[in-house]
């Protein structure tokens, strides 16, 4: 399943997905973010089924998703933001 956290404005659309089947909730985007904008949670808001850890991006930065990750957000030749490199799942991904 894909979790999309963030918000959409005037300026544009400000998104984090997570998809939840491939985030083994390992902590690794928790510990990478400058912002610490992630949060493991022990069950899944979206799949109550669901077992295992998983990522989720912290309620009280979803407005805020666009100042928070603003300065890791890639532009021209910047690597991809730090939590999208250390999920070695690929289960991160930015919209904007």
């Amino acid at each position: 399943m894909l979790a999309n956290y963030g918000y959409q404005d005037g300026s544009g659309d400000y998104f984090i997905t997570i998809d939840t089947d491939k985030c083994t909730g390992c902590g690794d985007c928790v510990t990478t973010c400058p912002a610490q904008v992630f949060e493991i949670l022990t069950e899944d808001p979206h799949d109550p089924f669901r077992e295992e850890p998983v990522a989720v991006v912290k309620s009280s930065e979803k407005k805020k998703i666009k100042y928070s990750c603003g300065p890791c957000k890639p532009v021209g030749e910047r690597p991809p933001s730090p939590c999208v490199v250390s999920c070695r799942a690929g289960a991160i991904s930015h919209n904007w």
